[in-house]
């Protein structure tokens, strides 16, 4: 994966097309050995900004904490993983707090409070991620699910209350939060909002895409065997047009095929086979061998999507571009893409 990235950041001949990483868990412990590295590389491959998501509010400080070593000035201080590093050429990180339902039995409603209590004290970018999962049968059962369905519908409230975007996790349960989003106050016409990850059909596609809420498209996309999700984003943008989608890596999963180096595709946070407490992989600490994603990655979900959708990528970059600030309620301005820059690291 490390030989992908660098061919990304060093091709001089290769357009830098100003990216959004709309999601991300850049905040995981499985970066700390080479996040600056990561950091300079996702700038060289054009990520302007990037979003820090949370799930646990155990972790709500440590996005704060990884916000504040993108500071230009404690970036630099803390770079010795790398070299000639322009301190001003990193990307812009921002923060969305939400309480994940997968997590759903280690959330209290203590969290709850505290995380309103945080959001009247400093408002983030948006609220998320949040929603509903019904991946295991243990989420199935009726009493996790109610509590699912209670924390999705007082984060909604939160995110009405401070006029904040939200950051969908739905999984197996889309009918189900069609129907929450529908009946409650939240307008994803007038706040933005984002379905992250999209994983449902053509149906679902539309229907979210109606209630105001941009397609966050990942690294599965460049997955051919992936017709359900292709057929979906094709059938959504032939009735909504492209301003219905964003990008995302939601590093370090959903790691783009021909980044894939093995087999293992667990998730780094948990999802799939339990949260560990370290929220890593176990035995990773840190390196590529588990099919780690970054957010240098994001260029081949661009590449992906402008091949899928027969789009050109520097006008379907600029419009991404808009559709992020538009589903994150921002006005941050397109810079002119390039052509790649010296990465000689």
């Amino acid at each position: 994966m490390a030989d992908t990235i660098q061919s990304l950041t060093d091709n001089k001949d290769i357009v830098r097309y100003p990216l959004i990483d709309t999601h991300t868990h850049f905040d995981a412990p499985v970066f700390d050995e080479d996040r600056a590295r990561q950091v300079q590389r996702a700038y060289q491959s054009g990520v302007e900004h990037l979003v820090l998501v949370g799930y646990l509010y155990r972790h709500f400080d440590r996005l704060y904490e990884v916000q504040h070593f993108f500071d230009k000035r404690e970036f630099a201080s803390n770079a010795a993983d790398s070299v000639d590093i322009d301190g001003s050429s990193i990307p812009a990180a921002h923060i969305a707090l939400g309480l994940h339902p997968f997590y759903i039995e280690q959330h209290t409603e203590a969290h709850l409070d505290a995380m309103a209590e945080m959001l009247d004290k400093q408002r983030p970018l948006a609220i998320g991620e949040i929603g509903l999962d019904t991946f295991t049968a243990e989420m199935k059962e009726p009493e996790v699910f109610a509590k699912q369905q209670r924390f999705f519908s007082a984060q909604l409230d939160m995110a009405v209350a401070h006029q904040l975007p939200v950051m969908l996790h739905i999984r197996k349960a889309h009918a189900e939060a069609l129907a929450i989003l529908k009946k409650h106050a939240y307008d994803a016409k007038t706040l933005g909002g984002i379905a992250h990850s999209f994983s449902g059909g053509e149906q679902e596609a539309k229907a979210f895409v109606k209630l105001g809420f941009k397609l966050g498209v990942t690294g599965q996309v460049t997955n051919p065997n992936a017709k359900k999700l292709r057929r979906a984003l094709q059938v959504a943008v032939a009735e909504y047009g492209i301003g219905c989608l964003v990008i995302e890596t939601d590093c370090p999963d959903m790691t783009p095929i021909s980044c894939q180096t093995s087999n293992d595709n667990a998730s780094a946070l948990g999802k799939n086979q339990g949260q560990s407490p370290d929220d890593v992989w176990e035995g990773d600490e840190g390196n590529d061998s588990h099919n780690r994603n970054v957010p240098a990655n994001l260029p081949l979900v661009l590449a992906s999507l402008s091949e899928l959708l027969a789009v050109d990528e520097a006008k379907l970059a600029q419009q991404l571009w808009q559709n992020s600030i538009d589903s994150l309620g921002q006005s941050w301005s397109y810079p002119s893409a390039n052509f790649g820059t010296d990465s000689s690291n």
